[in-house]
């Protein structure tokens, strides 16, 4: 994906201008709608994208978030690690639900695919256990 393309709204019929939407930011909303889920422990992103965030260039809201800009709308590829004993199916799907709302409510962009690929499974430790039993 390149850095310079921009997604160009439809134009209303008010003359005021032109809205542009960058990917990044199709990222990062994306990124908070599949982790909002209840399942998902955390998006994984590649090694490239860990260094750019280490680095200071990329967010971390938009790890694990692949988008490609095509004609008709947008097609995602979102890299998930879900906990332990979670319907993954389910899960998967609430994201992909979750994700094309999320766009939809504050782009209005056309979502064509959401892929989701499970990358992980997030097994609890016995720290997290404990602050669990003691709420």
């Amino acid at each position: 994906m390149s850095e310079n393309h921009l997604i160009h709204m439809s134009e209303d019929k008010s003359d005021l201008g032109k809205v542009e939407i960058s990917p990044e930011v199709i990222e990062i909303i994306t990124g908070l709608a599949a982790s909002e889920v209840e399942g998902i422990a955390m998006l994984r992103g590649n090694f490239a994208s860990g260094v750019a965030e280490r680095l200071g260039r990329k967010s971390a809201h938009g790890k694990g978030v692949k988008v490609d800009l095509v004609n008709d709308g947008v097609k995602l590829d979102v890299y998930v690690i879900t906990n332990y004993g979670v319907s993954i199916p389910e899960v998967c799907h609430k994201v992909q639900e979750n994700i094309v709302q999320t766009l939809k409510n504050m782009t209005a962009i056309q979502v064509l695919t959401v892929d989701i690929h499970v990358v992980g499974v997030h097994f609890e430790t016995r720290n997290e256990q404990e602050a669990t039993k003691k709420n």
